[in-house]
């Protein structure tokens, strides 16, 4: 009798397990990627795409999903779910979509605000099999050189310069030909990269499966015994890389990518991922970084729904049985309803919970745990520079520059981060350099005979939190007198790289933490949202910290679902519309990632069987 029990619920079990990884359609398809159509550089066109400004007559009927927040984290689940046969409207706060992977022009110069280099775009990749299916083949990305990271570290007499190079074996040999008497520690480092990269996608079936699951198999040791990528993700960057060397300058090696978090309070499965993520090549999407919403747009178009600007959203709905059921929009000083059984905000979580969720739901102990995980992240500060002048003319490249004053990068960024807001301008301690014209191949097209570079580096929202209730564009002239000081200091050490620069410069605007809440929505200014500390990573966090929220039919998705930046972000969509779909996208790409390499394995192999006749 009990036998019989046991295998009708085995059978059940297996089963249900079965439906839930195959028995669903996919949202995706080969047959949906089509050839890139012809770049569409009419802006009047463009605009209607990513600045369609919202009304009540541009909002699709029967609505089965409202995205709050058009960055790629929105619409990424918006594209999927709408492939998925959903009806999608996406709303945003700002007058233009694409959250970071918007781009402004001013002057006759365009600027990228938040995507400076993607990597992991290599043919076949997941990463690019996901973009081909939410843009359906319309996204072309430019490969940049092998050389795509420079790090310079201290100054005067005693700077040393470092690159980085794209290649499966060339990144590790052209870091052993730097670092001649750290080869072994290389090594070791490069061989938590590969376990990194191969196993993380365990840390994201926690996020899937059900939470019970998840902590049994965390508590029982069980996770520990299938793999060491549960203990490696709460392991602090810092400490781990003391135990391969001694070598600062190498240790920055490891950390160089700083986000706001210092490596001792960083997971060094993160920074070696990040390192990782670049080890095929760098790529920057061909037209700029606003073709990424433009494309992934016209996909929920297609299918029925719609992105809307200057779209604000002051509240989500909520009904007395507590599910979601629709958003508040302002509309000049009135406020509209739209209605949709499920909502998902891209807006960040401490956005979602504190701001947007009724005084009631917010006080909820469940609201609570959930934010109480999380801190908020660093402020930027982005200095746009336009130039008279070619790349070439002016020695630009499409190498990025990361700059440090030491090795030591812990102390470095607590001593800056204690700084008063007076002392802060004048002992700024690292910096970011891109320059988007040399990226983008189509640049030259779009604005010829000029150039442009970002600076950025990370500061404190306490600096400038004393102008938050001012007016964009109408804060000051203390405002501006002092992220202009940020803004000399920075272009100051710019010039030390291009001494070319300082002569052709017609064009500088400055972003500061409130300039990125005001545009981006970005809580406190944080870019990178949520803070990425190593709390966050340890594997319980992880599994807790998931698309579905307390809120029935509210989920969340972006950067603070799993990890920062354009990538991160990306994987925070695909991770929302599994939940949201209760069906595992990944599998679906996975597949796809198997059918194109099949297909791919026979195109040479008729290439090869032609040559021989």
């Amino acid at each position: 009798m009990w036998l019989l029990i046991f295998v009708i619920w085995l059978v059940v079990w297996a089963g249900g397990t079965y439906w839930y990884l195959f028995g669903k359609p996919s949202p995706f398809s080969l047959e949906s990627v089509r050839r890139p159509g012809p770049r569409e550089f009419d802006q009047k066109k463009r605009d209607k795409v990513i600045k369609q400004g919202f009304s009540v007559d541009k909002v699709p009927q029967n609505l089965d999903v409202i995205v709050i927040g058009s960055g790629i984290g929105g619409l990424t689940a918006g594209a999927t779910l709408a492939k998925a046969g959903k009806k999608v409207l996406v709303l945003e706060q700002h007058d233009q979509a694409g959250g970071c992977c918007h781009t402004y022009i001013e002057k006759g110069f365009e600027f990228d605000v938040g995507l400076h280099y993607l990597g992991q775009l290599h043919e076949n990749s997941l990463l690019r099999i996901a973009f081909d299916q939410i843009s359906e083949g319309q996204l072309e990305f430019h490969q940049l050189n092998k050389h795509f990271d420079t790090i310079q570290i201290g100054q005067g007499a005693e700077k040393r310069e470092y690159t980085l190079v794209s290649g499966k074996t060339e990144t590790k040999d052209h870091l052993k030909k730097q670092f001649p008497d750290d080869k072994e520690a290389i090594e070791k480092f490069f061989k938590i990269m590969k376990l990194s990269a191969k196993k993380t996608h365990y840390l994201a079936v926690l996020k899937l499966i059900p939470p019970w699951v998840s902590m049994f198999l965390l508590k029982s040791g069980i996770a520990n015994l299938v793999s060491p990528v549960f203990r490696l993700s709460g392991t602090s960057a810092a400490d781990f890389a003391n135990t391969l060397t001694t070598n600062k300058d190498l240790q920055i090696m490891f950390s160089y990518f700083f986000y706001g978090v210092p490596p001792k309070n960083s997971s060094i499965l993160i920074n070696a991922l990040l390192i990782h993520h670049y080890k095929r090549g760098a790529y920057y999407p061909k037209g700029g970084a606003s073709e990424i919403a433009f494309h992934i747009i016209r996909t929920i178009q297609k299918y029925g729904g719609n992105c809307l600007v200057r779209a604000p959203v002051s509240k989500i709905l909520v009904n007395e049985k507590g599910a979601a059921y629709g958003v508040k929009v302002r509309k000049g000083e009135e406020e509209v309803e739209v209605h949709a059984p499920v909502v998902v905000s891209n807006c960040g979580i401490f956005t979602t919970f504190e701001k947007l969720l009724p005084p009631e739901i917010q006080v909820k102990p469940d609201i609570q745990e959930r934010l109480n995980m999380m801190k908020h992240g660093r402020g930027s500060l982005l200095v746009f520079c336009g130039f008279e002048g070619t790349d070439e003319e002016l020695g630009l490249v499409s190498t990025n520059f990361w700059l440090y004053k030491n090795n030591d990068m812990d102390k470095l960024m607590d001593d800056f981060f204690a700084k008063s807001k007076d002392e802060a301008p004048d002992n700024i301690p690292m910096m970011f350099i891109t320059m988007p014209s040399s990226k983008d191949p189509e640049a030259k097209i779009r604005h010829p005979g000029k150039s442009c570079m970002t600076i950025l580096t990370m500061v404190k929202y306490e600096w400038f939190e004393e102008w938050k209730d001012t007016t964009v564009r109408k804060r000051g002239n203390e405002y501006n007198n002092y992220k202009m000081r940020f803004a000399k200091n920075l272009f100051d050490w710019a010039c030390a790289l291009f001494p070319k620069i300082r002569d052709k410069l017609v064009f500088q605007e400055v972003a500061t933490p409130l300039t990125n809440t005001h545009y981006l929505g970005a809580q406190r200014g944080a870019m990178y949202s949520a803070e990425h500390n190593l709390e966050r990573f340890y594997a319980e966090a992880v599994a807790k910290n998931r698309c579905n929220t307390p809120v029935k039919n509210l989920y969340l998705s972006g950067q603070d679902v799993f990890s920062c930046g354009i990538a991160g972000a990306l994987h925070g969509g695909l991770l929302c519309a599994s939940a949201v779909l209760d069906h595992i996208v990944y599998i679906d790409l996975l597949f796809l990632k198997k059918k194109l390499k099949r297909r791919k394995a026979r195109e040479l192999a008729q290439l090869a069987k032609k040559k021989l006749q």
